[in-house]
């Protein structure tokens, strides 16, 4: 249960104003359609993260628990960073209205998620936590907790949202975590 709890909440923290989150706004701007424009995000989210998912599965199979534990403390602690860091929005990932409006959202999201941060988080946490399943189902739930609203609301919301301080406790999650993780909070995990 704790892979889940902090995959969502790691992953719907770190997702505001992330690069996707903007372009829920943009589809939900250009299509005004937020039911196909939901579940194409979670159907890419999905596919995006049991990816990603498996690769955090598979990099524990290949190093030792010691490798482990330091890969991915540095690496939280590299998020912790990451996530401080703005994103930018390219509006080429938002031009594929050709597919409707679900296979824009569906293509638009998976590309845009290739090597985004909450991919790279699901990785780790999935080698942290050894449950592909709770992570995964945490980090798409927390894409949705911030891309639904942001589907639904708009740029009512997107006016309102403190992001940085958002950010900044995203960033704070990521190096407890690491440092945690360095420190053998892993430990009874088997790293």
């Amino acid at each position: 249960m704790e892979a889940f709890l902090v995959s969502t909440g790691i992953v719907a923290l770190a997702e505001i104003g992330d690069k996707t989150q903007l372009l829920a706004f943009i589809l939900a701007a250009k299509f005004r359609k937020p039911v196909p424009i939901i579940l194409g995000i979670l159907v890419a989210t999905i596919a995006n993260h049991a990816m990603a998912g498996a690769l955090g599965a598979w990099i524990t199979s290949l190093m030792g628990s010691e490798t482990l534990r330091w890969v991915l403390g540095v690496s939280f602690i590299a998020m912790a960073g990451w996530t401080l860091i703005p994103d930018k929005f390219d509006e080429d990932e938002a031009k594929l209205a050709q597919f409707g409006v679900f296979g824009t959202t569906l293509i638009a999201f998976f590309l845009a998620e290739m090597g985004d941060k909450t991919q790279v988080a699901t990785v780790a946490l999935a080698a942290q936590y050894h449950s592909i399943l709770f992570v995964v189902l945490g980090t798409t739930l927390g894409m949705m907790i911030a891309n639904v609203p942001a589907v639904l609301l708009g740029d009512k919301i997107a006016e309102r949202m403190p992001v940085r301080m958002v950010h900044g406790i995203a960033a704070a999650i990521f190096a407890v975590l690491g440092v945690a993780t360095l420190l053998g909070a892993g430990e009874s995990l088997g790293f």
